[in-house]
């Protein structure tokens, strides 16, 4: 069991194998007091329940297990991602075996059983070789296809047929069929109730059905382990030991889980970093490929930051670790991934509806065309003949109609596409994100931060007629200290450069697209832009002002400083455009894909900064609240919209968008808010995600379109719709007659063919996925 947040639970379940299994696991689950709402992944084969009670210390275990048992399913409480893995492994060597022994044995029953083989002549009609057969067969049935029955009568007896429901009748009907037949020789003469004698046992057919669907199974379980590799790759990054600096100096190995925050931390070359930290000692260069996705390696300092699972270089160094455990940004990755591979997409409730009532009309469609066939088929009514084309129409039907490839359809491309997406350091939320994103038409993107670098500097420091510049630093640097915005941070680096000594500052306040005040010994500072100034009730000098105004057309910030009302001064900073911002702009046009920025800034630093861009709408002088009015404004034509961020200012926006897209270097509200972390402070990230999931819905609605177009055809088939045209035309065809015997109904082996080979098309289909380029 891994619990995700306070009220969310995620279990792995066992026996699920079609869209029928999820929407019963699902049913069983809600059904359990204390739950609200529940989430099953036939892909990931798993369970993401959440509680009404938040926080909940005591939530329903014991029911839930019971519940889904009931159902005829098996929910795993003691299993974390590894155990995970290991139990698809298991599932896996279990289907393997089972398959290998459905597939020997029918093998033998179907060259025991072919009348035009020498060996076999005139041993079918012998009682003796139709009991060897049973004997061959019943080991087949009851242990291969045990899975079958276990949950498919489990399901039956709670009205809720599923997949392995209709399995196990279509292999009970031709294995219990020809138990009838091997009995009835033993009491009566052959001829006295079946024409054709022996060749009525359809031990084989029951058997290879059994081998077919097994290996089907199997091939589908190997296929979602590589579906899923993103998971297992991003657990292989995971340290198992790290170096403990003592404080005499000497270093140990310990388990990283018994690393605490604080610990200093030995690093040595070509080493995986073990948990985040801050470098204390040495530099090094990092290659951040696996959460970033950038294959350049990032050089680091003392003071920078290293993530838990990047790779150190060639340099060694000291770190003290700032967060373990499940709070390092690897940790938080693999939890996403997990939980958006694990989310339901809505396009998936589409399959959901149908499965409900698709297995028992299927039921009664078999039925049905058994019953017109015992009456009005090819042979005499209810004659010998007449029984087994009311016995092949039956189980063809059963097994064909089979529902795995729609159950399968959409969790499949959304475990391929989400793992893709986190190998390029892009993390997306949920599947409902990645369904919503392909219909985004505009992207509106801040400027701080997210068109340019977020790392400004201090161009100019202009003080008002009759004071010290020092003053107007010094003061500015005081209260920002405590900001988190960029441009906050470039004034106090420039005072520190300078050596000037900053006071603590009291009362702090961050107004949002503003700027922040604040008290030092008791004298209320204001540094921001006019919005500020306004609503601080301090008058800006006209001097001062049109000093603003040069800076603003020359591209850079300005931002006024006051003391108790009074202007201090102006300080102007400069942020270059990050390097490929044009490209990425360019991108998305080329996908038609509008391009907007809503900034805080000036009209003449936007004008500047979006005509370097290549952005040619933007809007300037925007607080937080118009920022989130301008993208519902976008939003009212019906426009789908992304918001692209990375500080406390856009969170209102980010919230607001249908889409939101947080940078990795921002701030954690910005990302706490989005639907998409780009990790690498990269635009080129948005138009790779927006592309994903493009492509990946377009995967989802040709596996949809296969699944349903596959059971739409081939159902009627099965039923012996091609009967009344094969009369018409005088017979089957020779090189038809193995797909529909002599009459035009179709071999069930081959329905169960078929069935497989509709499963291991749609995920194969996803895992086309992994080879897109984005």
């Amino acid at each position: 069991m891994a619990r995700s947040n306070s009220d969310t639970l995620i279990f792995p379940v066992s026996g699920m194998t079609c869209a029928a299994c999820v929407h019963h696991v699902g049913a069983a689950i809600r059904a359990v007091p204390g739950v609200s709402d529940v989430s099953v992944n036939l892909a990931t084969a798993r369970a993401t329940v959440n509680l009404d009670t938040i926080g909940a210390a005591d939530p329903p275990l014991n029911d839930l297990v019971r519940a889904v048992a009931d159902a005829g399913y098996r929910l795993d409480l003691d299993s974390s991602a590894d155990a995970g893995s290991d139990h698809r492994s298991r599932e896996e060597r279990d289907l393997r075996r089972r398959m290998l022994v459905a597939m020997a044995g029918g093998i033998v029953l179907l060259l025991a059983g072919f009348p035009a083989l020498p060996w076999t002549d005139g041993l079918l009609t012998r009682w003796w070789y139709a009991v060897a057969l049973w004997v061959v067969a019943t080991p087949i049935q009851l242990w291969a296809g045990w899975p079958f029955y276990v949950a498919g009568f489990a399901g039956l007896r709670r009205l809720q047929p599923n997949m392995h429901t209709l399995i196990a009748l279509g292999t009970s009907v031709a294995y219990g069929y020809s138990v009838v037949v091997v009995l009835l020789m033993l009491i009566a003469p052959v001829g006295a109730f079946l024409p054709h004698g022996g060749h009525a046992l359809h031990f084989d057919m029951a058997a290879i059905i059994i081998a077919l669907i097994l290996l089907g199974r199997w091939l589908e379980a190997r296929a979602l382990s590589r579906a899923s590799d993103a998971i297992g790759r991003l657990l292989d990054l995971r340290p198992q030991t790290a170096h403990l600096v003592e404080q005499d100096g000497t270093i140990r190995d310990v388990p990283v889980a018994e690393v605490a925050v604080g610990h200093a931390l030995a690093v040595r070359p070509g080493e995986q970093i073990p948990v985040d930290g801050e470098i204390i000692g040495g530099a090094t260069d990092v290659n951040e490929a696996a959460l970033t996705g950038e294959s350049m390696p990032v050089e680091k300092f003392a003071g920078d930051a290293v993530m838990s699972g990047t790779l150190n270089g060639t340099g060694g160094f000291t770190m003290r670790a700032t967060r373990v455990g499940e709070d390092t940004a690897l940790a938080q990755v693999i939890r996403l991934v997990e939980e958006a591979q694990g989310s339901a997409a809505p396009v998936q409730r589409l399959a959901d509806r149908v499965s409900a009532w698709f297995v028992p009309a299927v039921g009664l469609i078999a039925v049905a065309a058994a019953i017109i066939w015992l009456f009005v088929g090819p042979a005499p009514a209810l004659s010998g003949e007449a029984w087994q084309y009311a016995m092949l129409t039956l189980v063809a039907v059963f097994i064909i109609a089979c529902p795995c490839a729609l159950g399968l359809a959409t969790p499949t491309a959304i475990i391929v596409g989400v793992g893709k997406a986190a190998e390029r350091g892009i993390l997306i939320r949920s599947a409902a994100v990645l369904e919503t994103a392909h219909r985004v038409r505009v992207v509106a993107v801040d400027k701080t931060g997210t068109l340019t670098t977020g790392r400004p500097t201090v161009t100019d420091v202009i003080n008002a007629e009759g004071l010290q510049r020092a003053e107007v630093l010094v003061s500015a640097a005081s209260v920002e200290q405590l900001s988190e915005h960029p441009i906050g941070r470039a004034v106090v680096e420039r005072a520190l450069d300078e050596s000037w000594t900053l006071a603590v500052p009291a009362d702090f306040k961050a107004h949002r697209g503003a700027g922040v005040t604040g008290r030092l010994g008791g004298r209320k500072v204001a540094v921001g832009n006019a919005y500020l100034m306004v609503d601080e009730g301090i008058e800006v000098d006209q001097g001062l002002s049109a000093v603003a105004g040069g800076m603003a057309k020359q591209g850079k910030t300005p931002m006024f400083v006051a003391l108790d009302g009074r202007m201090l001064g102006v300080i102007g900073v400069a942020d270059g455009v990050k390097p490929g911002t044009r490209e990425a702009v360019n991108t998305l046009r080329g996908m038609g894909i509008r391009t907007v920025m809503l900034t805080g800034d000036r009209p003449e630093v936007a004008a500047a900064v979006a005509s370097e861009c290549g952005i040619d709408e933007y809007h300037a002088g925007m607080l937080p609240a118009d920022k989130a009015e301008t993208v519902g404004l976008m939003q009212s034509d019906g426009s789908v919209i992304a918001m692209v961020g990375d500080g406390i200012n856009d969170a209102p926006a980010l919230a607001r968008a249908d889409v939101s897209i947080a940078m990795g270097g921002g701030t954690d509200i910005a990302r706490e808010s989005s639907d998409i972390t780009l990790m690498r402070d990269d635009l080129t990230g948005i138009a790779a995600a927006l592309d994903l999931s493009r492509a990946t819905m377009r995967t989802i609605r040709q596996n949809l379109f296969w699944a349903f177009f596959y059971n739409i055809l081939l159902i009627p088939v099965a039923a012996g719709a091609l009967y009344p045209v094969f009369a018409s035309l005088g017979g089957v065809p020779g090189g038809l007659s193995f797909l529909f015997g002599d009459a035009g109904f179709l071999n069930p082996i081959l329905a169960a063919l078929a069935m497989a080979f509709s499963s291991v098309s749609v995920v194969s289909n996803s895992l086309r996925l992994r080879r897109a380029s984005i």
